[in-house]
Protein backbone atom coordinates (compact mmCIF):
# COMPACT_ATOMS: atom_id res chain seq x y z
CA UNK A 1 0.00 0.00 0.00
CA UNK A 2 1.31 3.46 -0.93
CA UNK A 3 2.37 5.85 1.83
CA UNK A 4 -0.32 8.37 0.81
CA UNK A 5 -2.98 5.72 1.38
CA UNK A 6 -1.77 5.24 4.94
CA UNK A 7 -1.92 9.00 5.45
CA UNK A 8 -5.57 8.99 4.43
CA UNK A 9 -6.30 6.09 6.80
CA UNK A 10 -4.68 7.92 9.69
CA UNK A 11 -6.14 11.33 8.94
CA UNK A 12 -9.50 11.43 10.74
CA UNK A 13 -8.53 10.03 14.15
CA UNK A 14 -5.27 11.96 14.21
CA UNK A 15 -6.79 15.36 13.61
CA UNK A 16 -9.43 14.62 16.23
CA UNK A 17 -6.72 13.77 18.74
CA UNK A 18 -4.91 17.04 18.15
CA UNK A 19 -7.82 19.45 17.76
CA UNK A 20 -10.46 18.14 20.17
CA UNK A 21 -8.65 19.37 23.31
CA UNK A 22 -8.41 22.82 21.69
CA UNK A 23 -12.12 22.90 20.89
CA UNK A 24 -12.95 21.88 24.44
CA UNK A 25 -10.89 24.65 26.06
CA UNK A 26 -13.18 27.15 27.74
CA UNK A 27 -16.39 25.38 26.75
CA UNK A 28 -18.82 24.83 29.66
CA UNK A 29 -20.37 21.38 30.22
CA UNK A 30 -23.30 20.78 27.90
CA UNK A 31 -26.74 20.22 29.45
CA UNK A 32 -28.22 16.74 29.41
CA UNK A 33 -30.57 16.08 26.47
CA UNK A 34 -34.30 16.14 27.19
CA UNK A 35 -36.45 13.05 27.05
CA UNK A 36 -37.39 12.15 23.50
CA UNK A 37 -34.59 14.23 21.99
CA UNK A 38 -32.61 12.89 19.05
CA UNK A 39 -29.46 10.97 19.97
CA UNK A 40 -26.23 12.96 19.96
CA UNK A 41 -23.91 12.51 16.96
CA UNK A 42 -21.23 9.84 17.20
CA UNK A 43 -18.25 10.63 19.39
CA UNK A 44 -15.54 12.06 17.06
CA UNK A 45 -12.90 10.29 19.18
CA UNK A 46 -14.44 6.84 18.73
CA UNK A 47 -11.93 5.94 16.02
CA UNK A 48 -8.94 6.46 18.32
CA UNK A 49 -9.28 2.92 19.67
CA UNK A 50 -7.90 1.64 16.37
CA UNK A 51 -5.05 4.10 15.90
CA UNK A 52 -2.42 2.09 17.78
CA UNK A 53 -3.29 -1.04 15.78
CA UNK A 54 -3.02 0.85 12.49
CA UNK A 55 0.35 2.33 13.43
CA UNK A 56 1.63 -1.10 14.45
CA UNK A 57 0.48 -2.61 11.14
CA UNK A 58 2.25 0.13 9.19
CA UNK A 59 5.44 -0.33 11.17
CA UNK A 60 5.46 -4.14 10.95
CA UNK A 61 4.06 -4.86 7.47
CA UNK A 62 4.94 -1.97 5.15
CA UNK A 63 7.29 -3.13 2.38
CA UNK A 64 9.93 -0.54 3.39
CA UNK A 65 10.63 0.50 6.99
CA UNK A 66 8.61 3.73 7.29
CA UNK A 67 9.64 6.84 9.18
CA UNK A 68 6.78 6.79 11.68
CA UNK A 69 7.27 10.39 12.74
CA UNK A 70 6.77 11.51 9.14
CA UNK A 71 3.76 9.21 8.74
CA UNK A 72 2.04 10.70 11.78
CA UNK A 73 2.93 14.35 11.08
CA UNK A 74 2.02 13.96 7.42
CA UNK A 75 -1.38 12.55 8.33
CA UNK A 76 -2.09 15.41 10.73
CA UNK A 77 -1.02 18.03 8.18
CA UNK A 78 -3.15 16.46 5.44
CA UNK A 79 -6.30 16.71 7.55
CA UNK A 80 -5.57 20.22 8.76
CA UNK A 81 -5.30 21.37 5.15
CA UNK A 82 -8.62 19.72 4.30
CA UNK A 83 -10.23 22.01 6.88
CA UNK A 84 -8.44 25.12 5.57
CA UNK A 85 -5.29 25.58 3.45
CA UNK A 86 -3.83 28.01 6.02
CA UNK A 87 -3.90 25.46 8.85
CA UNK A 88 -0.50 24.01 9.74
CA UNK A 89 1.19 21.43 11.96
CA UNK A 90 4.59 22.42 13.40
CA UNK A 91 7.03 19.93 14.87
CA UNK A 92 8.93 20.73 18.05
CA UNK A 93 12.02 21.45 15.94
CA UNK A 94 10.11 23.88 13.72
CA UNK A 95 8.72 25.74 16.73
CA UNK A 96 12.30 26.38 17.94
CA UNK A 97 13.56 27.73 14.60
CA UNK A 98 14.75 31.37 14.67
CA UNK A 99 13.17 34.09 12.58
CA UNK A 100 14.33 33.64 8.97
CA UNK A 101 15.03 37.35 8.45
CA UNK A 102 13.39 40.69 7.67
CA UNK A 103 13.59 40.52 3.86
CA UNK A 104 10.86 39.05 1.66
CA UNK A 105 9.97 38.46 -1.97
CA UNK A 106 6.74 40.46 -1.98
CA UNK A 107 4.00 37.97 -2.73
CA UNK A 108 1.22 36.02 -1.01
CA UNK A 109 0.80 32.33 -1.83
CA UNK A 110 -1.83 29.81 -0.72
CA UNK A 111 -1.69 26.04 -1.07
CA UNK A 112 -4.32 24.68 -3.45
CA UNK A 113 -4.52 20.91 -3.37
CA UNK A 114 -1.72 18.61 -2.29
CA UNK A 115 1.05 19.45 -4.76
CA UNK A 116 0.97 23.13 -5.63
CA UNK A 117 0.33 26.66 -4.41
CA UNK A 118 -1.16 29.61 -6.24
CA UNK A 119 0.14 33.16 -6.16
CA UNK A 120 -2.69 35.23 -4.70
CA UNK A 121 -1.05 38.66 -4.61
CA UNK A 122 2.16 40.31 -5.79
CA UNK A 123 3.47 43.53 -4.24
CA UNK A 124 3.92 46.14 -6.98
CA UNK A 125 7.61 46.98 -7.39
CA UNK A 126 8.72 44.09 -5.16
CA UNK A 127 11.22 41.35 -6.08
CA UNK A 128 8.53 38.92 -7.27
CA UNK A 129 6.93 41.56 -9.50
CA UNK A 130 10.31 42.50 -10.98
CA UNK A 131 10.93 38.80 -11.75
CA UNK A 132 7.71 38.65 -13.76
CA UNK A 133 5.63 36.68 -11.26
CA UNK A 134 1.92 37.44 -11.47
CA UNK A 135 -1.19 36.66 -9.45
CA UNK A 136 -2.56 33.35 -10.69
CA UNK A 137 0.84 31.73 -11.29
CA UNK A 138 1.18 28.20 -9.89
CA UNK A 139 4.17 27.29 -7.70
CA UNK A 140 5.39 23.65 -7.70
CA UNK A 141 8.72 23.87 -5.88
CA UNK A 142 10.38 26.33 -3.51
CA UNK A 143 14.17 26.07 -3.18
CA UNK A 144 14.01 22.47 -4.36
CA UNK A 145 11.26 21.44 -1.91
CA UNK A 146 7.95 20.25 -3.32
CA UNK A 147 5.07 22.44 -2.20
CA UNK A 148 3.15 19.31 -1.24
CA UNK A 149 5.58 18.65 1.63
CA UNK A 150 5.29 22.17 3.03
CA UNK A 151 2.65 23.45 5.41
CA UNK A 152 1.28 26.96 4.99
CA UNK A 153 3.58 28.05 7.83
CA UNK A 154 6.66 26.50 6.21
CA UNK A 155 5.76 27.92 2.80
CA UNK A 156 5.36 31.45 4.15
CA UNK A 157 8.63 31.11 6.09
CA UNK A 158 10.54 30.21 2.91
CA UNK A 159 9.47 33.49 1.30
CA UNK A 160 11.38 35.42 3.97
CA UNK A 161 15.09 35.56 4.74
CA UNK A 162 18.15 37.75 4.90
CA UNK A 163 18.57 40.84 2.74
CA UNK A 164 19.87 39.85 -0.70
CA UNK A 165 19.38 36.10 -0.22
CA UNK A 166 18.07 34.11 -3.19
CA UNK A 167 14.92 32.03 -3.57
CA UNK A 168 14.39 29.56 -6.43
CA UNK A 169 10.79 29.05 -7.56
CA UNK A 170 9.54 26.51 -10.06
CA UNK A 171 6.25 27.81 -11.41
CA UNK A 172 3.69 27.41 -14.13
CA UNK A 173 3.06 30.78 -15.72
CA UNK A 174 0.05 31.98 -17.73
CA UNK A 175 1.20 30.00 -20.81
CA UNK A 176 1.41 26.74 -18.84
CA UNK A 177 5.19 26.43 -19.03
CA UNK A 178 7.15 25.23 -15.99
CA UNK A 179 10.00 27.68 -15.46
CA UNK A 180 12.62 28.33 -12.81
CA UNK A 181 12.67 31.85 -11.45
CA UNK A 182 15.27 33.12 -9.00
CA UNK A 183 14.17 35.99 -6.78
CA UNK A 184 16.32 38.13 -4.47
CA UNK A 185 14.73 38.88 -1.13
CA UNK A 186 14.74 42.49 0.03
CA UNK A 187 13.28 44.72 2.73
CA UNK A 188 10.03 46.15 1.41
CA UNK A 189 9.33 49.78 2.21
CA UNK A 190 5.68 50.75 2.76
CA UNK A 191 4.05 52.24 -0.33
CA UNK A 192 2.15 55.49 0.20
CA UNK A 193 -1.55 55.91 -0.47
CA UNK A 194 -1.95 57.72 -3.79
CA UNK A 195 -4.62 60.04 -5.15
CA UNK A 196 -5.33 60.65 -8.83
CA UNK A 197 -7.52 63.52 -10.03
CA UNK A 198 -9.88 63.04 -12.96
CA UNK A 199 -12.65 65.14 -14.46
CA UNK A 200 -15.13 65.38 -11.61
CA UNK A 201 -13.69 62.22 -10.11
CA UNK A 202 -10.92 60.91 -7.85
CA UNK A 203 -9.08 57.60 -7.60
CA UNK A 204 -7.51 56.69 -4.26
CA UNK A 205 -5.28 53.60 -4.22
CA UNK A 206 -4.66 51.67 -0.99
CA UNK A 207 -1.65 49.31 -0.89
CA UNK A 208 -2.68 47.80 2.46
CA UNK A 209 -4.62 48.49 5.66
CA UNK A 210 -1.67 48.61 7.99
CA UNK A 211 -1.51 50.77 11.09
CA UNK A 212 -1.82 54.48 10.29
CA UNK A 213 -3.48 54.15 6.88
CA UNK A 214 -6.72 55.75 8.10
CA UNK A 215 -4.83 58.88 9.26
CA UNK A 216 -3.00 59.00 5.92
CA UNK A 217 -6.27 58.81 3.99
CA UNK A 218 -7.89 61.43 6.24
CA UNK A 219 -5.16 63.96 5.39
CA UNK A 220 -5.47 63.25 1.67
CA UNK A 221 -9.26 63.59 1.57
CA UNK A 222 -9.38 66.69 3.78
CA UNK A 223 -8.63 69.07 0.91
CA UNK A 224 -10.64 67.48 -1.91
CA UNK A 225 -14.09 68.34 -3.24
CA UNK A 226 -16.55 65.78 -1.86
CA UNK A 227 -19.12 66.58 -4.55
CA UNK A 228 -17.04 64.44 -6.90
CA UNK A 229 -17.11 60.69 -7.51
CA UNK A 230 -14.55 58.79 -5.45
CA UNK A 231 -13.23 55.44 -6.68
CA UNK A 232 -11.45 53.36 -4.01
CA UNK A 233 -8.90 51.00 -5.59
CA UNK A 234 -8.35 47.89 -3.45
CA UNK A 235 -7.05 45.60 -6.22
CA UNK A 236 -3.53 45.42 -4.75
CA UNK A 237 -4.54 45.96 -1.13
CA UNK A 238 -2.97 43.13 0.85
CA UNK A 239 -3.76 42.32 4.46
CA UNK A 240 -3.71 44.74 7.38
CA UNK A 241 -5.80 45.35 10.47
CA UNK A 242 -9.56 44.82 10.79
CA UNK A 243 -9.69 47.86 13.08
CA UNK A 244 -7.97 49.91 10.38
CA UNK A 245 -10.56 48.64 7.88
CA UNK A 246 -13.30 49.95 10.17
CA UNK A 247 -11.53 53.30 10.55
CA UNK A 248 -11.23 53.70 6.76
CA UNK A 249 -14.88 52.74 6.34
CA UNK A 250 -15.81 55.48 8.82
CA UNK A 251 -13.85 58.05 6.78
CA UNK A 252 -15.90 57.02 3.75
CA UNK A 253 -19.16 57.69 5.56
CA UNK A 254 -19.97 54.25 7.00
CA UNK A 255 -21.74 54.27 10.36
CA UNK A 256 -22.46 51.19 12.43
CA UNK A 257 -21.53 47.56 11.84
CA UNK A 258 -18.83 46.84 9.28
CA UNK A 259 -18.57 43.05 9.73
CA UNK A 260 -19.08 40.28 12.27
CA UNK A 261 -16.32 38.18 13.80
CA UNK A 262 -16.98 34.50 14.39
CA UNK A 263 -14.51 32.81 16.74
CA UNK A 264 -14.52 29.22 17.99
CA UNK A 265 -15.99 28.93 21.49
CA UNK A 266 -16.91 32.62 21.76
CA UNK A 267 -19.99 34.71 21.01
CA UNK A 268 -20.04 36.66 17.76
CA UNK A 269 -18.57 40.16 17.90
CA UNK A 270 -19.42 43.11 15.65
CA UNK A 271 -16.84 45.48 14.18
CA UNK A 272 -18.25 49.00 13.98
CA UNK A 273 -17.35 52.25 12.22
CA UNK A 274 -17.93 55.67 13.74
CA UNK A 275 -18.63 57.51 10.48
CA UNK A 276 -16.41 60.55 11.02
CA UNK A 277 -15.81 61.36 7.35
CA UNK A 278 -17.81 63.47 4.90
CA UNK A 279 -19.59 61.25 2.35
CA UNK A 280 -18.84 61.75 -1.34
CA UNK A 281 -21.53 62.41 -3.90
CA UNK A 282 -20.85 58.97 -5.33
CA UNK A 283 -18.47 56.20 -4.37
CA UNK A 284 -17.35 53.08 -6.21
CA UNK A 285 -14.66 50.51 -5.58
CA UNK A 286 -12.26 48.29 -7.45
CA UNK A 287 -11.47 44.79 -6.14
CA UNK A 288 -9.49 41.89 -7.52
CA UNK A 289 -7.64 38.63 -6.93
CA UNK A 290 -5.05 40.49 -4.85
CA UNK A 291 -7.58 42.04 -2.45
CA UNK A 292 -6.62 39.91 0.55
CA UNK A 293 -7.78 39.73 4.19
CA UNK A 294 -8.87 42.93 5.92
CA UNK A 295 -9.41 44.74 2.58
CA UNK A 296 -12.05 42.12 1.78
CA UNK A 297 -13.93 43.19 4.91
CA UNK A 298 -13.78 46.84 3.80
CA UNK A 299 -14.89 45.97 0.26
CA UNK A 300 -17.79 43.85 1.50
CA UNK A 301 -18.98 46.64 3.79
CA UNK A 302 -18.87 49.32 1.07
CA UNK A 303 -20.62 47.08 -1.44
CA UNK A 304 -23.38 46.24 1.02
CA UNK A 305 -23.76 49.98 1.63
CA UNK A 306 -24.94 50.38 -1.95
CA UNK A 307 -21.66 51.36 -3.60
CA UNK A 308 -20.95 49.56 -6.86
CA UNK A 309 -17.96 47.23 -7.03
CA UNK A 310 -15.96 46.56 -10.18
CA UNK A 311 -13.11 44.20 -10.95
CA UNK A 312 -12.68 40.51 -10.15
CA UNK A 313 -13.73 38.26 -7.29
CA UNK A 314 -11.48 38.38 -4.22
CA UNK A 315 -9.76 35.16 -2.99
CA UNK A 316 -11.72 34.72 0.24
CA UNK A 317 -9.09 35.06 2.96
CA UNK A 318 -11.04 37.04 5.56
CA UNK A 319 -9.68 34.93 8.41
CA UNK A 320 -7.22 35.04 11.30
CA UNK A 321 -5.05 32.25 12.70
CA UNK A 322 -4.02 31.32 16.22
CA UNK A 323 -1.24 29.01 17.43
CA UNK A 324 -1.93 26.28 19.98
CA UNK A 325 0.95 24.51 21.76
CA UNK A 326 1.05 20.70 21.89
CA UNK A 327 2.27 18.63 24.82
CA UNK A 328 5.22 17.15 22.93
CA UNK A 329 6.65 20.59 22.07
CA UNK A 330 5.06 21.08 18.66
CA UNK A 331 2.13 23.29 17.74
CA UNK A 332 -0.79 23.68 15.39
CA UNK A 333 -1.80 26.91 13.67
CA UNK A 334 -5.55 26.95 13.09
CA UNK A 335 -7.91 29.34 11.36
CA UNK A 336 -9.85 30.24 14.49
CA UNK A 337 -11.55 33.47 13.38
CA UNK A 338 -13.76 34.20 10.40
CA UNK A 339 -15.13 37.54 9.24
CA UNK A 340 -18.70 37.62 7.95
CA UNK A 341 -19.91 40.47 5.75
CA UNK A 342 -23.05 42.51 6.28
CA UNK A 343 -24.85 40.37 3.73
CA UNK A 344 -23.96 37.19 5.59
CA UNK A 345 -21.20 36.29 3.15
CA UNK A 346 -18.43 34.22 4.73
CA UNK A 347 -15.27 36.03 3.73
CA UNK A 348 -13.14 32.91 4.16
CA UNK A 349 -15.05 31.07 1.44
CA UNK A 350 -16.76 33.18 -1.17
CA UNK A 351 -14.84 36.44 -0.91
CA UNK A 352 -16.36 39.55 -2.48
CA UNK A 353 -17.98 39.29 -5.90
CA UNK A 354 -18.05 42.55 -7.90
CA UNK A 355 -21.27 43.90 -9.34
CA UNK A 356 -19.55 44.05 -12.73
CA UNK A 357 -16.48 42.14 -13.90
CA UNK A 358 -13.83 44.58 -15.08
CA UNK A 359 -10.39 43.24 -16.01
CA UNK A 360 -7.84 46.00 -16.38
CA UNK A 361 -4.31 45.87 -17.74
CA UNK A 362 -1.61 47.79 -15.87
CA UNK A 363 -1.41 50.32 -18.71
CA UNK A 364 -5.14 51.08 -18.72
CA UNK A 365 -6.66 54.12 -17.04
CA UNK A 366 -8.59 52.52 -14.19
CA UNK A 367 -10.42 55.72 -13.23
CA UNK A 368 -11.64 56.34 -16.77
CA UNK A 369 -12.80 52.72 -17.11
CA UNK A 370 -14.79 52.84 -13.87
CA UNK A 371 -16.36 56.20 -14.71
CA UNK A 372 -17.45 54.83 -18.08
CA UNK A 373 -18.92 51.73 -16.43
CA UNK A 374 -20.79 53.89 -13.91
CA UNK A 375 -22.63 55.63 -16.75
CA UNK A 376 -24.00 52.33 -18.05
CA UNK A 377 -27.26 51.47 -16.29
CA UNK A 378 -27.40 48.11 -14.56
CA UNK A 379 -30.03 45.88 -16.25
CA UNK A 380 -32.95 45.20 -13.97
CA UNK A 381 -33.49 41.67 -12.76
CA UNK A 382 -36.24 39.89 -14.70
CA UNK A 383 -39.60 39.81 -12.93
CA UNK A 384 -40.87 36.23 -12.58
CA UNK A 385 -44.15 35.63 -14.39
CA UNK A 386 -46.74 33.67 -12.43
CA UNK A 387 -48.51 30.89 -14.20
CA UNK A 388 -52.17 31.53 -14.93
Amino acid sequence: MHARTWLSVLSLPLVAAFTWPVVQQGNPPKPQPKAGAKPAPQDPLAGLSDIQDVLSLVQQNYVDPPDMEKVVSGGVQAVLERSHPLNAYLTAEEVRLPDPGPAEVGMVVVKRGSIYASVVAVTPGGPAAKAGIQAGDVIRKVDGDSVGRLSAWALERKLRGLEGSSLDLYRYNATGDLTKTTVKRQRLTPVAVTLKQGQGSLLITLPDLGLGRADEIKKILASVDHSQTLVVDLRQCQKGSMDEAAAVAGLLGVKGTVATLQEAGKPERSLAAVGTGTPFARLALLVGRSTVGAPEVLASCLKKGGHRAFGERTPGLGVERARFALKQGGAVELVSKRWVGLGGEKLDRQGVTPDQVLRLAETEDALAKVMTALQVPVPAAPVPVKAA
